[in-house]
């Protein structure tokens, strides 16, 4: 018989509903056994996020302890991971259906099915956790330790709770202990605190003892996005205006370089990779991360990961700053950097300063927030330094009519950092929090910068950034939203705009 797992179902639209208390959605994440159901309580008044999987009954349970009790003896999970979804599925049902007559367990094909997705959960997945990490909508997943349910954060409807819960002891620690294995990392009690990548990219955070933390092991897993946001979808969330996205793409058509500032879950990342559509195609890039986030489509583009170290001595580390020193021995012509938080803020801003264009981000909230950070230890740059900056783009998570959002606050220019660390900026986007709309000032330092260094005049300019709103105003409009279309429009506009404009027609 074939297994009949689904481990790439297609993504549903869902309904974005303004009242909570009517939502009530289903949707497969491992067809045909698991799903999400999201709905109201009316006992806790909160949303909450049910995982469905198969009910076995008594003797199914009692098979499925035996099978794997003997799985665990027979076989090394290790090895099939590595392989292909479809070469594990196989082995791992081939293996099963052997110790099933080993054992001489008797039990019909439709319930060897449901147990079959408890051995493929339990032994090639993530535990408790496999469906919420095949969940699309799905960002964050939080535990924060024994008895606690585990939280997610969805695209859709935000924080929420669901039904899963450990409540043992040695089972999370075994599953903390199985992330760090995953991510090919150690963890224990000497070293209780891990941070790495699973094999998708997904961020992993944890850690082991009740010393640490008291409710026990926690985790925290920010999940990797394999296709980003577009601008176009950014402008669906009402997160930023065309002009916003329109200026940006300017100045990064023009080499500057931005950095993109905010807190934790603003929104950063996602708006860096949404500015990264509006690099030249045939330009090279280099991105650095710690964690790989960025996703760009393009062929002319180096992505390099830090690799942390192995045990205490710091053997085999590659880090931020020693892979940012080689980058420029890699001839780019724009540099992307995940997150500057130390010493690398140095070589990244010398190479503003030797006119490699940058685009970075960081955690603050402000721009003099911003600044200070940059002017202090541990990164102590000089203000002659930070002046290579053009422009900071401060996102922010904030809350409209009772719903939770990202927007992009202000965009501001770096006119001139005095000695004294004193910043004069110019501010010529800002959204206003208590009509929730976006302004424009038409005042920008930056195209007056861009007009001097190129000879095209700023009326051009200014008018270049109409006809590019409009463009990517109309292209949302049309519901355009997709990655690899919205790439070819933007790289057909850098060859040929005309083309462009002839099939999506603008006012000029």
């Amino acid at each position: 018989m074939v297994i009949s797992l689904n481990l790439n179902p297609s993504v549903p639209k869902l309904p974005r509903i303004e009242n909570k208390q009517a939502v009530d959605v289903r949707y497969m994440l491992i067809p045909p056994y698991a799903g999400a159901h999201i709905s109201w309580n009316a006992e806790t008044n909160e949303l909450v996020y049910d995982l469905e999987e198969p009910v076995l009954q008594d003797k199914e349970k009692d098979a499925l302890k035996r099978i794997e009790n003997a799985l665990f003896e027979l076989i090394n999970i290790n090895i099939t991971v590595e392989n292909t979804p479809e070469a594990t599925i196989a082995y791992l049902d081939k293996t099963s259906r052997l110790l099933i007559s080993e054992l001489n367990i008797a039990i019909s094909e439709e319930s060897y099915q449901k147990l079959f997705y408890y051995l493929y959960r339990d032994f090639v997945g993530m535990n408790e956790i496999e469906a919420l990490l095949k969940d699309y909508f799905i960002e964050d997943i939080e535990c924060n330790g024994i008895g606690s349910p585990l939280y997610v954060i969805h695209r859709v409807y935000r924080n929420i709770r669901t039904n899963v819960v450990f409540h043992d002891l040695d089972k999370l620690a075994g599953f903390v202990e199985k992330l760090a294995q995953r991510a090919g990392r150690y963890i224990s009690y000497a070293q209780p605190l891990l941070d790495g990548s699973l094999p998708d990219g997904s961020r992993v955070n944890a850690s082991y003892t009740k010393d640490v933390t008291s409710k026990g092991p926690t985790f925290t897993i920010r999940k990797f996005t394999k296709i980003p946001w577009t601008p176009t979808q950014l402008l669906s969330f009402n997160s930023i205006s065309p002009e916003m996205l329109a200026y940006f793409w300017l100045l990064i058509e023009h080499k500057s370089s931005i950095l993109v500032a905010g807190g934790t879950g603003s929104g950063k990342t996602t708006l860096l990779n949404a500015l990264a559509f509006f690099i030249p195609p045939e330009a090279r890039v280099v991105s650095i991360e710690d964690t790989r986030e960025i996703n760009l489509p393009r062929e002319n583009w180096l992505p390099s990961v830090a690799r942390p170290s192995v045990g205490s001595s710091k053997v085999g580390e590659i880090d931020l700053f020693a892979l940012l020193k080689a980058s420029f021995r890699q001839t780019p012509d724009y540099l992307i950097v995940g997150e500057v938080r130390g010493k690398e803020a140095f070589v990244l801003f010398q190479g503003m300063a030797s006119g490699h264009a940058s685009l970075s981000t960081m955690h603050a909230d402000s721009v003099d927030t911003l600044i200070k950070r940059l002017e202090t230890p541990p990164i102590e740059l000089s203000p002659s330094l930070v002046n290579t900056l053009d422009c900071v783009a401060v996102a922010t998570h904030a809350v409209i009519n009772q719903k939770e959002t990202r927007k992009l606050k202000e965009i501001v220019e770096i006119v001139n950092v005095n000695g004294d660390g004193t910043a004069i900026v110019n501010t010529p986007f800002i959204w206003d929090p208590a009509q929730d709309k976006f302004f424009f000032r038409k005042q920008s330092k930056v195209l007056e910068k861009i007009s001097t260094r190129t000879g095209i005049p700023l009326a051009t300019l200014q008018n270049e950034l109409v006809i590019r709103s409009k463009l990517l105003y109309h292209l949302y409009q049309k519901k355009i939203f997709g990655f690899e279309e919205i790439g070819k429009i933007v790289n057909l506009y850098h060859k040929d705009p005309a083309a462009v404009l002839a099939q999506y027609p603008v006012d000029a």
